[in-house]
């Protein structure tokens, strides 16, 4: 899967399939055969990080 580039548009890609298909991060990942360690750096430099107990990032 392509990612977006857009750092609010993955966040929002990324909470909405997690809150409406997947139990956490690593099985989107696995699934989806994408980088968990790209996805949360991308994130993180947007001023992001994940709740694995909420399973969002925020």
């Amino acid at each position: 899967m392509e990612l977006p580039k857009d750092p609010m548009m993955l966040f929002s890609l990324i909470n909405m399939k997690l809150r409406d298909f997947y139990p956490s991060l690593d099985a989107l990942c696995e699934d989806l055969n994408v980088s968990k360690e790209e996805i949360v750096n991308q994130l993180k430099e947007a001023g992001f990080e994940y709740n694995a107990e909420m399973n969002k990032f925020w």
